[in-house]
């Protein structure tokens, strides 16, 4: 699994002020954390870890900037793995990590990308150097993040991934933090994209008790639909050879949607500002004097569309929204998620079949060739939707306990389409009333920006390692923080765009983040690359 494009958005949060922090005996109270009773659950190990003693994993995620060295730069920490049973085929493990000093007093709980099974020690290091106490979980399975095959013949499990993971690594971090430090967390925050968008909405609506504040980026929280659309894209594109779209003309595809859309919001950079009003017809693209990379053929043509347009079941309902224009080119676009290097080789490929397989129709040999969409929906929904989707638009309680909860989406996501997220937050207003949505619940579109990260856009505002602006309008953590505990509600952020999208070598470009619906427009002069350039405005260019 690449974990640059499908790993959950790890959290970085800075201290916004410190507030009863609390400095622990080295090594005393953690050792004594092995005898903690635990309902349901047991501690399978607490050990101090002394500063740069934690040995690095060797399973790194380079591209986010983890190297060995990373740890080598961690503080004292107590360390704690317990793993939880809530059913006799349960084993979710758990890791809790624990400043020994300078607490802030929060808890910071990390999601995860794909179908889980790691823990993700880098966010957790991270989380720890800003003086957080950070959990994180498998979700009861040890294996890649594309690999579902641990699902076949255990609904627990799968039970355990859907919803109960997530929870239990939460009631046990805070049992944890309680004994160590003599108090439980001030505040909890939650964050992740992808499938830890999903994990952020499912704690929102299922366990609104669980956090304070909730930063849910790209959520595959329609999980059924989602993958009954990757069932449908994957037949699209490859039940007839000549359907197939190769990655060599992807460049094709993009140069066309750009040439028809660039300009609409004033400003030619290769990144649509509101690509979900781009009208671009596919069929300028048809091969007139035979194929070659720079056209499309008629198959091609009609498989295109059909990925842009979404799935609908046999009543004509849409399944879940189609990709949007101008996802296309670059790494991380649709040769990694959508047409992959060959044939049914790419990573929606992977995830549609691994979850029909081991947890719809649980036959290792499932061919996706032998079932229609609807009748792959209708058994996706019966099976899972109960354990999987994260969908109730219904966030009262969440919402009466003072909770808040930040949603964003790049635009150029080529894994979950960039509407589904604005479908979530309007049936959230059409649920509980636009004014009581917007008082708990804001969501930013991010232009250019493909899935969690990576794109021409600017992807950074405090969400990923390796970026992080240490005040609240570049940073949604800190943002969201401000919202909890002080009542200042977020209104435009900062994101930036970092050379070769390392920090080290300076920034590239900003742009302002409005909170749905409004858009960054250009004011019409000025550099393009600077934020300081574009207003938030409800009126599109």
């Amino acid at each position: 699994m690449k974990k640059m494009f499908v790993a959950t958005v790890v959290t970085v949060l800075s201290a916004c002020g410190s507030f009863g922090q609390k400095t622990v005996p080295t090594g005393q109270n953690c050792d004594r954390l092995g005898q903690l009773e635990l309902a349901g659950a047991k501690i399978v190990s607490a050990q101090t870890f002394a500063a740069g003693a934690f040995p690095a994993p060797q399973n790194m995620a380079f591209w986010m900037g983890e190297t060995a060295a990373f740890y080598k730069t961690l503080s004292t920490f107590c360390h704690v793995a317990a793993e939880a049973k809530p059913s006799a085929d349960s084993s979710i493990k758990i890791e809790v990590w624990m400043p020994v000093e300078g607490w802030n007093g929060k808890l910071l709980g990390e999601g995860n990308g794909g179908f889980a099974g790691e823990i993700g020690h880098f966010g957790l290091g991270n989380a720890v150097k800003q003086g957080y106490a950070a959990v994180g979980t498998d979700t009861g399975h040890a294996a890649g993040g594309t690999d579902a095959s641990w699902a076949l013949g255990h609904p627990e499990k799968v039970a355990d991934f859907g919803y109960r993971g997530i929870h239990e690594m939460t009631r046990i971090a805070k049992a944890v933090i309680q004994a160590f430090y003599g108090s439980g967390p001030q505040h909890s925050y939650f964050g992740g994209c992808s499938n830890g968008g999903r994990q952020a909405l499912m704690e929102a609506q299922r366990y609104p008790e669980d956090y304070d504040g909730i930063l849910a980026g790209a959520p595959a929280n329609y999980w059924t639909h989602l993958l009954t659309k990757a069932l449908a894209d994957a037949q699209a594109t490859t039940l007839e050879p000549a359907s197939y779209i190769p990655s060599s003309k992807l460049p094709a595809i993009a140069g066309a949607v750009n040439a028809a859309c660039d300009a609409q919001d004033g400003v030619r950079d290769g990144i649509l500002n509101e690509p979900n009003k781009c009208k671009f017809d596919p069929t300028v693209l048809l091969c007139k004097e035979g194929d070659s990379e720079k056209c499309l053929t008629a198959p091609q043509i009609t498989a295109l569309k059909k990925l842009y347009a979404g799935p609908s079941d046999a009543r004509g309902n849409l399944i879940f929204p189609g990709y949007l224009p101008g996802a296309e080119e670059g790494p991380g676009g649709w040769a990694t998620w959508i047409t992959g290097p060959a044939s049914g080789k790419s990573l929606l490929f992977a995830f549609g079949g691994g979850y029909f397989s081991n947890m719809v129709y649980e036959k290792a040999d499932w061919n996706y060739r032998d079932m229609t969409v609807d009748d792959a929906l209708k058994a996706a929904e019966a099976k899972t939707s109960e354990l999987l989707d994260a969908n109730d638009a219904n966030l009262a309680t969440f919402k009466a306990r003072g909770g808040k909860l930040i949603l964003y989406h790049g635009w150029d996501d080529p894994a979950i389409s960039a509407l589904n997220s604005i479908n979530y937050f309007e049936s959230v207003g059409s649920r509980m009333g636009g004014k009581e949505r917007d008082a708990f619940v804001r969501l930013y579109m991010m232009p250019g920006v493909q899935h969690c990260a990576g794109g021409p856009g600017p992807a950074s505002f405090g969400q990923y390692p390796g970026a992080v602006r240490k005040d609240s309008q570049h940073n949604a953590e800190l943002a969201l923080e401000q919202w909890v505990e002080k009542g200042i509600a977020p209104a435009a952020m900062i994101a930036t765009k970092y050379l070769d999208d390392d920090p080290g070598k300076g920034v590239k470009m900003t742009r302002p983040l409005c909170p749905y619906p409004q858009v960054a427009k250009y004011k019409g002069g000025g550099d393009s690359n600077d934020a300081g350039n574009f207003v938030c405005s409800t009126e599109s260019k």
